[in-house]
């Protein structure tokens, strides 16, 4: 019974991995269109594939650091000799489900173009089966590891339940910093491409988007496949795995049988073939507006949200016991949560309501009145969330069963994060359409085809940056609820080591070193977006420098009698953020290990606390104020206020600049940032029990 419930988590990675498999040949059979269209694409693939070995190259030096480091610790004793094998997979497949979803975006773009000549439908089905790919890559590797991993340390080397969730938390460790390498590089990347090209092209030199006269108009392309699919694959890879192995972890603390421990990976299995159904249901009809976009793709994740919530009840109940049925609510409040996180980020964020549309309408009066209004809707946009986490952190404690038992209770929030992201196959498909969609654009617009083909891709990417918001408000609300899972995972693993559970005997707030952690950590997410946020405007300067230059020095580049260098700024772009991504990516990992020296367990724990709650916030408001300003502006280029060219839509270019790293660098990053800091300290939580200074 124990290995067929592993055989069937093994059996939904390959139906992901076959479904992706044959999702991807079929939009290869989509035509890409004339040899120009043939050559943009080229350019922008050569160019993405180039950016991801350098990366790779450094991430690799990294990843043989820490194997190095993690192996000494389990010679010593200090942790299983499993962990930096663990740590190696966590990384590797968290880095291929990013290239798989880059290649296939890279292939889908001029495909996409091509398709909106035909017609919007065809376009979205086309961009949206690209973005399919990357959904359920991510969700099949993902399961691949986790259930191979489950079924060699359990059946093959014989480890306990507490042995193998320990392992298993160490392979998140190694997705996370993947992810974060990932996320932050990537992030860079495009958004110091997408600022040069916008600010010296749309502003100063006052050419249209994606002109291929504008020296930049390449690595802004470029940028996206790096930054918002590659980064993002990995960054939800990550967000799937730690919410599955926290569940996994608590399980073990709650019930301490397999059960506990398979439930998660079997929703989370289950939720594959929803989500699978679910994409059949996506599709729209000539001439929709926004709404009607967002109802096609919203069609399919609600209906698979609708299936998961069926099938999770049969699963609590057989697999847990009848006595612990209630559980069952935890995941539906789950569920529900991230519904209504969605709509929420779809109201401040799409131009088809209120807070967007008035944004808009803040260019009347210039720039400093647009960034005030995105800083606004930005802060306001994160009262609802709050109030969504922490209702269904209440539910799933109490239903769990935590007024009886703390560790049900905590066991059930961990379940609510594994229900939120179990159908993120068609999840995230609705947000790795968009950049494909941004690209198409981009390519319509430099191969100069009819300006009824750029009007599709501008409705396809105006909705991409709407469910790129719903998709970042899911990994975020889940987030907040696998750091709390992970919080109490690492409590768990201090109090299981010799001498422990003493360091840990006074976690109330007016304890100093508690105070102090909570303080540190609250800080975190600040300190962090600040490095990230000033790596974007470095290496956006240097882009902006050559473009300038560029347009002063190559004679009828402005008249079209020239051609721009654009491989110059492709490769500023790499060399800046390949630079840029290592120190923000160095902090999250050495200060969870500082604190724990300097402050001891109970300091670890509040810095955990702070950074949490603190980042929580943070991400959520920056993303949406990002998702806002940009909205805003393609609200105004549709005609409204002045429309393309006028001051109001310079300064909403100026705005959706200012957006950028918010909503594409430094916000996405922060959830990773919050449960990486998790993580850490609970692989290094034996040196700290036996090290720390307090």
């Amino acid at each position: 019974m124990d290995k067929l419930l592993i055989i069937l988590t093994f059996a939904s990675a390959a139906i992901a991995l076959l479904f992706a498999l044959i999702t991807a040949k079929r939009v290869m059979k989509f035509s890409e269109g004339n040899d120009l269209m043939k050559k943009i694409s080229m350019s922008i693939r050569k160019g993405a594939n180039a950016y991801l070995k350098r990366q790779y190259k450094i991430v690799l030096v990294f990843f043989g650091v820490m194997f190095v480091v993690l192996g000494v610790m389990a010679i010593l004793g200090l942790l299983t000799p499993f962990v930096p094998f663990a740590f190696l997979t966590g990384g590797f497949f968290s880095a291929l489900s990013g290239f798989i979803g880059m290649k296939i975006a890279t292939l889908s773009n001029a495909r996409t173009a091509n398709a909106c000549q035909e017609g919007l439908n065809k376009g979205l089905r086309v961009a949206f089966s690209a973005g399919s790919v990357m959904g359920f890559t991510v969700v099949g590797l993902g399961l691949l590891d986790i259930s191979v991993w489950f079924f060699l340390l359990k059946f093959v080397f014989g480890l306990t339940n507490e042995a193998i969730s320990g392992a298993m938390l160490t392979f998140g460790m190694g997705a996370s910093s993947m992810a974060l390498f990932a996320r932050v590089g990537g992030g860079i990347f495009t958004k110091a491409a997408d600022v040069g090209a916008d600010l010296v092209g749309k502003v100063e030199a006052n050419i249209p988007e994606d002109d291929p006269r504008n020296p930049a108009v390449i690595a802004d392309n470029v940028g996206d496949n790096v930054g918002d699919v590659a980064g993002m694959g990995a960054d939800l890879y990550e967000s799937y795995v730690s919410s599955v192995i926290s569940a996994c972890a608590l399980g073990v603390a709650a019930l301490g049988s397999i059960q506990a421990m398979a439930l998660p990976m079997l929703i989370a299995a289950v939720g594959v073939i929803c989500s699978v159904i679910g994409t059949f249901l996506v599709r729209t009809k000539e001439g929709a507006s926004q709404k009607q976009l967002l109802r096609a793709l919203s069609r399919g994740t609600n209906f698979s949200a609708i299936l998961i919530a069926i099938a999770s009840f049969p699963l609590v109940y057989f697999i847990l016991g009848k006595e612990h049925w209630t559980v069952y609510f935890a995941i539906f409040a789950g569920l529900v949560a991230g519904v209504l996180i969605g709509q929420a980020t779809e109201y401040f964020t799409s131009d088809s309501y209120k807070p967007t549309k008035n944004l808009a309408a803040t260019s009347e009066t210039g720039t400093a009145t647009i960034i005030i209004g995105g800083l606004s809707v930005g802060m306001m946009s994160t009262l609802i969330p709050i109030i969504i986490v922490a209702a269904c952190i209440l539910v799933a404690y109490f239903v769990s069963g935590g007024a009886q038992s703390a560790s049900m209770g905590l066991y059930g929030i961990a379940l609510a994060a594994v229900g939120m992201l179990s159908t993120l196959g068609i999840t995230l498909a609705t947000d790795a359409y968009g950049p494909v969609a941004d690209n198409a654009g981009g390519i319509a617009e430099m191969a100069g085809l009819d300006k009824k083909v750029r009007e599709r891709t501008d409705a396809l990417d105006s909705l991409g940056n709407t469910t790129a918001a719903t998709g970042k408000g899911f990994a975020i609300g889940s987030a907040a609820l696998t750091a709390l899972a992970l919080m109490a995972s690492y409590v768990d693993k201090v109090s299981s080591i010799e001498g422990g559970a003493a360091k840990l005997a006074d976690l109330r707030i007016t304890n100093p070193t508690v105070l102090i952690g909570l303080f540190v950590g609250a800080c975190l997410p600040f300190v962090f977006a600040a490095l990230t946020m000033n790596s974007v405007g470095r290496a956006a300067q240097s882009v902006v420098k050559e473009v300038r230059r560029q347009f002063r020095e190559i004679k009828g580049l402005m008249e079209g009698n020239a051609d721009p260098d654009y491989a110059s700024c492709v490769d500023l772009c790499t060399k800046a953020s390949l630079r840029e991504m290592i120190l923000p990516t160095v902090v999250a990992i050495a200060v969870p290990v500082i604190v724990g020296f300097v402050l001891g367990c109970a300091g670890v724990v509040g810095m955990l606390a702070g950074a949490t709650a603190s980042g929580f916030l943070m991400a959520i408001f920056m993303s949406n104020s990002g998702g806002a300003w940009d909205n805003a502006k393609k609200y105004i280029e549709s005609g409204v206020h002045g429309g393309k060219g006028s001051d109001n839509h310079k300064a909403a270019v100026v705005g959706d600049t200012v957006g950028d790293p918010f909503k594409d660098t430094s916000g996405p990053a922060i959830n990773i940032l919050i449960k990486l800091l998790s993580m850490v300290s609970i692989v290094f939580a034996a040196i700290v029990v036996n090290f720390s200074i307090l």
